[in-house]
């Protein structure tokens, strides 16, 4: 097995910005051009680089059972990882401000364990079924090995900055603060989310729902991650916060967006949890909105509460989203956001290509859809 240095000395790592700037000349884009480097070939190129990297900071176990019911668990888990947006944007961040990004990979791997241990304990409380298109850990190995596994992914977040031999201590308690706080947070806005759904609350306001998902997922998708990666980056305070405000924009359109993708999202439409959202009763920002404008509330309401899975009372409910004005409302938002995003970090950050790459990462979040 490769160690941690080895990756973070190897010539693909070293050339990483290197490369992206390349292959932006390759497709004819010129130094003084404003188009980006598409932050979506950005992930295609190095989520599974990044992925090896973020696994080698998985402990293994002193004995065999470990790995079975706990260590094995969440490598499986973790190797299943989707497009590692948070890690790399954590990156991009760190080369955004001018530091030696090497520095923010054990940032980027605390996150992303965050965000799996996350997901884990998610998707018990929400007795979902998939998750990246396969079966839910709880129900796969049971929901105590689950609740274990998340555990442990939560319990390596700090340890894996604190032993980061590129960072000195005064950095790491910052770092390690940071991660407090997105902890503290995401927990914030998933105990709104839990308890509106325990409770059967319906009265949620649009104003609600942004408190809930700001803290549930803008702090640890987009704004800890940018802040971080600037910190470690050397930053100034001034850069700092200007990332960590674009993460909380671009953040909280990218839970919006995924919200609309789980609805009518035409590569969705074919996955098994397509439409879960539903079945499951979110309070979503198009929900929310449904609720406060359609004059089919009730039944819209009675869906929600079903935990419907028929196809056809699944199109009844997005009917009654889209009669509403909810889902062009919520894409509206979306993109009214990331634009003033955008305005804001053009003039914060100097030009470079990972300012570019975070540019554009904010138009993925929104194109998703499109």
């Amino acid at each position: 097995m490769e160690t941690i240095d080895q990756y973070l000395n190897s010539d693909e790592i070293l050339n990483m910005f290197d490369d992206l700037k390349q292959r932006e000349i390759e497709l004819g884009v010129e130094e003084n051009e404003a188009s980006p480097v598409l932050f979506e070939d950005f992930l295609k190129r190095y989520a599974e680089k990044v992925g090896e990297i973020i696994n080698l900071f998985i402990p293994r176990g002193t004995h065999p059972g470990m790995e079975t019911y706990l260590y094995g668990p969440l490598m499986a888990y973790s190797e299943n990882g989707g497009k590692r947006h948070r890690p790399l944007i954590c990156v991009a961040a760190c080369k955004a401000v001018g530091g030696d990004y090497r520095k923010a990979f054990s940032s980027a791997a605390a996150i992303e364990h965050f965000h799996t241990a996350a997901l884990i304990h998610d998707d018990i409380a929400d007795e979902a079924e998939l998750r990246r298109g396969e079966p839910c850990m709880h129900l796969t190995e049971g929901e105590g090995i689950a609740i274990n596994v998340g555990d442990l992914a939560l319990s390596i977040v700090n340890g894996i900055v604190m032993r980061d031999p590129l960072l000195d201590d005064s950095m790491k308690v910052r770092v390690a603060l940071e991660l407090v706080s997105m902890a503290q947070s995401t927990v914030e806005g998933q105990a709104l989310d839990i308890g509106w759904a325990r409770d059967g609350r319906y009265d949620i306001t649009s104003e609600d729902y942004l408190v809930m998902a700001i803290h549930k997922t803008a702090h640890y998708s987009g704004a800890t991650p940018l802040a971080v990666g600037a910190m470690v980056g050397g930053g100034t305070p001034e850069q700092v916060e200007a990332l960590r405000s674009y993460g909380l924009d671009t953040g909280l359109a990218f839970q919006i967006q995924d919200d609309l993708l789980n609805l009518v999202g035409e590569g969705e439409s074919t996955k098994k949890d397509f439409r879960n959202d539903i079945t499951e009763g979110k309070r979503t920002l198009i929900v929310v909105h449904a609720l406060e404008h359609s004059p089919r509330r009730e039944r819209l309401i009675e869906i929600l509460s079903s935990k419907e899975k028929d196809p056809a009372v699944l199109e009844e409910a997005v009917q009654i989203m889209q009669e509403a004005g909810s889902i062009d409302y919520a894409r509206d938002y979306a993109s009214r956001l990331t634009k003033a995003a955008k305005e804001r970090l053009l003039k914060e950050i100097e030009p470079s290509v990972a300012r570019d790459l975070l540019i554009s990462m904010a138009d993925w979040f929104v194109d998703r859809l499109k």
